[in-house]
This record gives structure tokens, sequence and C-alpha cells, in this order.
């Protein structure tokens, strides 16, 4: 059965590309990844071609290959907002050495710059190597980390609610600009926090703007079925994924949290090309400058009509409520993605109806 709302499309935008040799592409635009034009072409071809929701990846360490170093995800979110108008911006920001206050705020602000639009993925920074950059604290192993996330979205969350949607009430008579009584402190104390608010920034225009939380161990899938409006998986199948999607809305509905609310989103490494014989010879091209290992996620080489298919084969198999396409090389796939990916049938599951007269014709 198919689902009941439409099937939404996103894109992680990353670098040159998901893949580490795709700087290497002549059209990869490497020389220009650290200047807004890059970024705001590759937000504006993205809202082009229909999808709803770009992710934008960001951590305190250098990648691990390929081209290296990023600009900050938030502030490119900022810089695209006022090129797009519909598309959601969905920067990641880790919080192992983010204090909370200062995520509600960056969140918040990004949400009046998006007028809605913003959303926020929860990141956490392992490794003695990010600790050691910051010198606070030691290395910390995977279910602290975790944790410290879990306490870090409370906090998000309860600043983003401390002040009521009318508290600001700009009364010149009286020359009150706030109505003090709708500001509330949050109190929060837990192991990693302790936090008394209000926050400096009134309440984003959505309250509480989308947490997006990839589930990709025991303990971000215990963070995310808790508080991720988005949870991210991997899956090598299709069938895997509506297993995995499955496993993940019981698993919110026991923590007592409604699974209609909640996205499972499927990540797919992509890459397109005007045949399928040129999509293999590209990516052996890539693999030939820099061979990589599987990663365990779905992966689609072929072109923009089997992309397409895969789309709605995904939908009509309830493979998840979304997908998240990593294009392994981004300024190719931006260029070859058709216009818009999927129209309004599409989108709702509703098949392509044939032609009356073809029929008749036989």
């Amino acid at each position: 059965m198919p689902h009941a709302h439409p099937l939404l499309l996103a894109v992680e935008l990353t670098g040159t590309g998901a893949h580490p040799a795709s700087w290497r592409r002549a059209d990869s635009r490497a020389e220009e990844l650290f200047t807004a034009g890059y970024w705001v072409d590759a937000a504006v071809a993205a809202e082009r071609a229909g999808l709803d929701l770009a992710f934008l990846p960001d951590s305190f360490a250098l990648q691990s290959g390929g081209a290296r170093g990023r600009l900050e995800a938030a502030g490119i979110a900022a810089r695209v907002a006022p090129a797009t108008s519909r598309l959601g911006l969905i920067p990641q920001v880790p919080v192992t050495h983010t204090e909370p206050f200062h995520v509600s705020k960056a969140i918040a602000s990004l949400d009046y710059a998006t007028l809605g639009r913003a959303g926020w993925e929860v990141t956490v920074s392992p490794g003695e190597g990010q600790a050691r950059l910051f010198g606070r604290k030691p290395e910390q192993a995977a279910d602290s980390l975790w944790h410290e996330a879990d306490e870090a979205i409370q906090v998000v969350s309860r600043l983003w609610d401390s002040w009521e949607d009318d508290a600001e009430i700009r009364d010149t008579e009286s020359g009150r600009f706030i109505d003090r009584d709708k500001l509330h402190y949050i109190d929060f104390a837990g192991d990693n926090f302790s936090v008394k608010g209000p926050a400096i920034t009134p309440r984003p225009p959505q309250g509480q703007p989308l947490v997006a939380v990839r589930a990709d161990g025991p303990h971000a899938t215990r963070v995310a079925v808790r508080h991720g409006d988005l949870i991210r998986i991997s899956a090598p199948d299709l069938a895997a994924a509506a297993a995995a999607r499955t496993v993940l809305r019981s698993a919110a509905a026991a923590a007592g949290r409604d699974p209609r609310h909640i996205r499972v989103l499927l990540d797919i490494d992509v890459h397109i090309a005007d045949s399928a014989a040129d999509a293999a010879a590209e990516l052996a091209q890539l693999e030939g400058w820099t061979a990589t290992e599987a990663t365990g996620s779905l992966r689609h080489v072929g072109t923009a009509g089997s992309l397409r298919d895969l789309v709605g084969e995904a939908q009509q198999e309830c493979a998840a409520d979304g997908l998240v396409l990593r294009p392994l090389a981004l300024a190719a796939f931006l260029a070859r993605i058709p216009d818009p990916l999927l129209g309004l049938r599409g989108r709702l599951g509703l098949p392509q109806p044939l032609n009356r007269y073809a029929i008749d014709r036989g």
C-alpha cells in the first residue's frame, strides 16, 4: 500500500560529492568549494529539481580523503536561504563540543531567515582528535556521546519553547516590548548540562524546527526514536529498508511518540549519466582514482529514468517515508537531475495513465 503522505525527496550536499575522488572530475567546481556561489548554485539546482530537503554535513574533523576542509553548515544554510523559497535546509550541528544554548539560537535564527524551512541534524564528535582540539574533556565512548546528545536536544527543544508565541507585544503606549510573563525559565539539570534559560531568541516560526538523527548505531538509534522528526537510515536494499522502518516506528511508539509524526529517510548513493554504461564508466574512473569500500548503503548508478523507477519502487514498497540522495559527484548530479525528478502523480504514488488512443491502436 502506498504511503499516506507524498514521498519526501532530499539531497545531501557534501563537498564535491560523496565519493572522495569526485573533486578530480573536470566538472567538479572544486576550485569554488569555499565560495558562496558554489553552495547557492547547488541549493537552487536542488530546489529546481523539486527536492524537499537539503542536508548539509559538518564536523570538527577534516574529511578522511578527497577534498579536505569545509565551510560551517549552518552558515551555508543561512547564505542560501534567500536564494531559495521552498527547500528545507537542514545543517548538521555537532553537540559534543557545542553548547546547546548556541545551537538553539543558531537554528532558531535560521528558521527566521528561511521563513520556517529550517531543521537541525544532530551529530556527535567521536575520537581523540576532535576532543584534543577543544581540550576540555577526554574522548568519550559512543554511549556517553549520545547520552550527552540526548540531553542537548532536550535543552534546545525547551529553549525554543521558552518564549510563548505571543511573548513579543511591542506595546508602544506602555513601552513594553516583551510580556515577561510569557518568557519561561527552563531549569534543565542533567548529567552534562545545567541551563536556566530563557533563550535570547524568540520562539522560531515553526515552534520546533525539525530534528533529524541518523540511526547508525544502537545509541544513536535510541536518541533518534526519542527525538527525531526525521530518522535517516542506510540499508542494502528496499526490503531491508522497509523492515528497518517498521522497527523504528514501533520503537518510537514504545517510547510514547506517535509514529505518524516521524519520517524515516533512506540514504541512497547515486550517480547518473545519459546512459547506464556511461554512469558505470564514470564510477569506474572515480574508483580508479580512489578505490572505496562498500558502505552497506543502497547505491544507484544509472540514468535519471532508472532513478525515477527506483524512487517509484521505494514508494510502492513502503521502503521509507523519503529518500536522501547522496550524489557521488555533486556537480554532475545536479546538472543531470531531471526537472522535476518526479511529477505530482509520482510524488503521490499514482501510476502514469496510458494514452487511450495508443491502447485502442493496440
